[in-house]
């Protein structure tokens, strides 16, 4: 089978990979859609990101979806030909923090697509993959390519629940990439009142406009965009700083109300804190980092027409052009979700 493989920086390949057999509790999984996500950007463009880099080739993607092709000894409740999100999220199920129910922080958690450990996680951009059977989450009624949605939109749930009570609050997201986009809709759900975008272009700004903000503000053309916002101590509830930019989450400090909170997404290397300034004004900051339990929520939300991702499905690209696909995923101008489609 056909798989896509990053050996270094910008040399990205379609290699032929053996196809495995699923076992007890297990699905084999004909691959449909998968989205390119910024940490397979990272790869692709750098060969890693921070301290993490590649030591060998590894099959990229984590955000998944495809039709049952086989069913595993045991397995029950998943029918041939079904169209499933893969959750890339497997825990042990056995550390202290899973015993928590904290299964996001898992001590030994195997990410599709991780170059963190070595031997590498390899990761489900390839034709067949196996999975566990508790991975898979039914997703009829919807397309693969929404169904492959399932993943940043989990994030961005995950995001939400660690906020709090929405109802009424006023919302403020920086950065309009793809999980900037589906934070606005989660809030929306959640029942957030105003909800203000910021981002540097243009193409986000409309993005985030379709996907429901009330006010989109271009802070890269106009560094005073959110000024009327600090007026009487601040604006806003709540901060979605999904852009990892250490001046989007300083510029976003004085629009904020006292006793607000700070969700951050964004993952853009360390950030010098305006400590004093979050001090005066009593803010809370919370970190947000992927997800467990919300993944299957994200698939009934767009089972039940809740959450429309499809708008922001920017571009489709077959397999064999998986080069030109990662390309135009990194350009911010025209791209906000682009996927490979496997058959």
């Amino acid at each position: 089978m056909k798989a896509i493989v990053i050996h270094d920086a910008r040399d990205l390949r379609i290699d032929e990979q053996p196809v495995e057999n699923p076992g007890p509790g297990q699905v084999l999984i004909r691959m449909a859609a998968g989205g390119i996500c910024g940490s397979d950007l990272h790869y692709f463009n750098h060969g890693g990101f921070g301290t993490v880099r590649l030591k060998e080739p590894m099959v990229l993607g984590h955000e998944v979806a495809g039709h049952v092709e086989a069913l595993g000894e045991g397995v029950t409740g998943l029918s041939k030909g079904q169209l499933v999100a893969v959750s890339p999220s497997r825990p042990c199920g056995s550390c202290k923090f899973c015993d928590q129910a904290m299964f996001n922080h898992c001590l030994n958690m195997r990410f599709y697509g991780s170059a963190m450990p070595f031997p590498h996680i390899q990761g489900a951009f390839r034709e067949l993959l196996v999975a566990d059977a508790a991975q898979c989450v039914p997703a009829d009624g919807l397309t693969p390519a929404q169904a492959a949605m399932a993943e940043p939109l989990a994030v961005c749930l995950h995001a939400t629940r660690r906020a709090g009570p929405m109802l009424g609050k006023s919302v403020l997201v920086t950065g309009c990439g793809p999980i900037g986009i589906l934070c606005i809709l989660a809030a929306r759900r959640a029942g957030a009142d105003l909800i203000v975008a910021t981002d540097l272009g243009d193409f986000a700004l409309q993005m985030a406009r379709k996907a429901g903000a009330d006010v989109v503000l271009n802070t890269g053309t106009d560094r005073a965009a959110l000024d009327a916002y600090g007026a009487d101590k601040g604006s806003f509830d709540l901060l979605y700083e999904c852009s990892g930019a250490a001046p989007a989450l300083a510029g976003a400090i004085p629009a904020m109300r006292p006793g607000g909170t700070i969700i951050q997404l964004g993952l853009g290397g360390d950030m010098t804190l305006p400590v004093q300034a979050m001090t005066a004004k009593e803010l809370s900051l919370k970190g947000s980092f992927r997800f467990h339990e919300e993944f299957a929520t994200g698939v009934s939300l767009m089972r039940k027409g809740l959450i429309d991702v499809s708008p922001f499905i920017t571009h489709s690209f077959a397999l064999n052009d998986a080069v030109a696909a990662f390309q135009i995923a990194g350009d911010r101008s025209q791209a906000i979700k682009a996927q490979i489609v496997f058959n």
